[in-house]
């Protein structure tokens, strides 16, 4: 029986004008899947002009600018909802999802369809459970006592995994991917007898005791505090086109 890391997966990454997952915008997007390990991947890509000024800092990080995603990107509101029937597909054919820092990720999208669909992402997934693989999570709770940052770079580097075209949505998403299909087989006595609805389950509880027990775990950046919720965090307020 093929082990689930051996199996179809998916991956979903971003790009964004910040680091605050209740204001800030999706710039770029992308949903990979990959139906066996070295498939060749099917991407779908987004690039949108958010209607925000981006930030120096931000264009730094990713090198797009407001002035190119005026000019090349779309309107928020469809490439959002098709983001959404994107992780929908998903859910429909019960295949697992790859999203790192999930809960920054995940948050940002139902953020994004809230401001501009009027919806909610539970409500876009047609009622079918969205099961989540978190690579940072996943990395945290099987290796716990190695100190330092589980950002993409971070854990590609330590299971040997081609990264790709740094922030590029596509190539970190599929890096994301990979990373835990070598987690999957570095960690098989423990994970192979688990189910992906299980991990995802699990992955609740590890998250929550890795953001509370270890200091360093959630230390992305000191404007982006971690909190215990995964993979999505509680809507805090009301978050209009105007916020």
């Amino acid at each position: 029986m093929t082990c689930w890391y051996e199996g179809p997966l998916a991956a979903f990454g971003i790009e964004t004008t910040g680091l605050d997952a209740e204001r800030d915008r999706i710039v770029s997007a992308a949903v990979v899947v990959q139906d066996f390990p070295g498939a060749r991947p099917r991407t779908d890509r987004w690039l949108v002009s958010p209607g925000v000024p981006l930030s120096a800092a931000a264009t730094a990080v990713h090198g797009l600018t407001d002035a190119y995603v005026q000019r090349n990107g779309r309107w928020p509101a469809p490439a959002v909802d098709e983001m959404a029937r994107g992780l929908r597909e998903q859910a429909l054919t019960a295949r697992p999802l790859v999203v790192l820092d999930a809960p920054f990720a995940l948050t940002l999208l139902d953020r994004e369809l809230r401001r501009h669909r009027a919806s909610r992402l539970s409500e876009r997934l047609a009622g079918k459970p969205l099961w989540v693989l978190d690579p940072k999570v996943l990395d945290g709770h099987l290796d716990r006592y190695r100190k330092g940052t589980r950002g993409v770079a971070d854990l590609c580097a330590l299971y040997g995994v081609e990264r790709g075209q740094p922030h590029d949505p596509a190539s970190e998403a599929l890096a994301a991917l990979e990373v835990v299909r070598a987690v999957g087989r570095r960690f098989s006595a423990r994970l192979e007898r688990l189910s992906p609805m299980e991990l995802h389950s699990l992955q609740g509880a590890w998250h929550a005791g890795q953001t509370r027990g270890q200091p360093w775990f959630g230390r992305t950046a000191p404007d982006r505090p971690e909190g215990p919720s995964w993979p999505l965090r509680p809507g805090l307020r009301v978050v209009t086109e105007d916020a």
